[in-house]
């Protein structure tokens, strides 16, 4: 299922061995997000548009785990 976790392997993003914000990639070339969730904060305030749908959830992930994890998405 997970091919790789991308960005810095380490834990000065997480608050428990457990409470880790990270961006992995799936075998299938999509990624998934661990963050905190956000969902109910953040579903009134959404500009207009698409929003989150009821199989969704939003999370929040550090800039820096972003940042970190730019190198390796690839562009197309």
């Amino acid at each position: 299922m997970f091919l790789r976790r991308l960005g810095e392997n380490e834990r000065s993003y997480c608050d428990t061995a457990f409470n880790c914000p990270q961006i992995l990639e799936l075998e299938n070339g999509d990624f998934a997000v661990v963050g905190v969730d956000i969902t109910a904060a953040a579903s009134n305030a959404m500009p207009p548009g698409p929003g989150i749908g009821p199989k969704e959830m939003m999370v929040r992930i550090p800039r820096a785990v972003m940042i970190a994890a730019r190198a390796e998405i690839p562009a197309a």
